[in-house]
C-alpha cells in the first residue's frame, strides 16, 4: 500500500502587538490596496489541506478572509510560539506549517520544499533558511511537539529560535529566494514594501 502523504495545516500568525507599527494589527494594515494578510492567504492557501489564522484581536474581521480563526490559548502576546500551539491543539493534521502574516512574498513551493527536509532528516521541526540566516517563524512542525513547546512556554522563555535548536531540526534551503522572507514591521517598511509591490 503506498504512502499517506502528510497533511498540514497552515497557520498565518497575525496574533502580535506591533510594536514597532505602533500597535497597529499589521496583517490588516493595507500594502497597495491589499490587506498584508491577503497577500500571506493567497500564497499559502493553495498549499496545504487547511488554513487558520492566529490573532488576538479584531477576531471578527479576521474572520471575513474565510478561515477558522484561533487565539492563543495562553494569553498576554506572548509572541510567536504561542500561536504555533494554538494552531497544534486545533487541528488533526500531521504537521503545522507557520508563517508571519506581514510577509508578503512567500515561497510558493514552501510546504514543498519544508516537507522534503523534514522527512529527508527524519526531523521533527523545519525551519527556513534564506542563504545568510534562519527564519524559525517559518516553521514546519510536526503535531508530537505540543508537550515540549506548550512546556517551554510555560517555563517563561519566549524565543523561537531557542525552543526550535531543542528540537531534532531540518533545514530547508531557500537561498535560490531571500528575499520571500521580507517581512514589514514598521511605517517605513511599509513603504519600502509598496516600493517593490510598484516595481513588480
Amino acid at each position: 500500500m503506498s504512502k499517506i502523504h502528510p497533511t498540514v495545516t497552515g497557520i498565518i500568525l497575525a496574533g502580535g502587538r506591533a510594536r514597532r507599527m505602533d500597535e497597529r494589527d499589521k496583517g490588516l494594515i493595507e500594502l497597495e490596496g491589499m490587506p498584508l494578510i491577503k497577500y500571506t492567504i493567497n500564497a499559502l492557501s493553495p498549499q496545504v489541506e487547511q488554513l487558520m489564522i492566529n490573532a488576538n484581536r479584531n477576531q471578527e474581521s479576521y474572520g471575513e478572509f474565510g478561515f477558522p480563526v484561533i487565539s492563543d490559548q495562553i494569553t498576554g502576546f506572548l509572541g510567536p510560539l504561542a500561536g504555533m500551539a494554538a494552531a497544534i491543539q486545533s487541528c488533526d493534521s500531521d504537521y503545522i506549517l507557520s508563517i508571519p502574516c506581514d510577509t508578503p512574498w512567500v515561497p510558493k513551493d514552501l510546504a514543498t520544499r519544508m516537507l522534503a527536509a523534514i522527512e529527508k532528516e527524519q526531523a521533527d521541526l523545519c525551519v527556513a533558511h534564506d542563504g545568510e540566516r534562519l527564519h524559525p517563524v517559518f516553521a514546519l512542525i510536526n503535531r508530537n511537539r505540543i508537550n515540549s513547546l506548550t512546556k517551554y512556554l510555560n517555563s517563561g522563555e519566549r524565543a523561537v529560535h531557542r525552543w526550535c535548536k531543542q528540537q531534532r531540526l531540518a533545514i530547508a534551503d531557500f537561498s535560490d529566494q531571500p528575499k520571500a522572507f521580507i517581512n514589514v514591521n514598521t511605517p517605513e517598511e511599509l513603504i519600502a514594501a509598496a516600493e517593490i509591490v510598484k516595481s513588480a
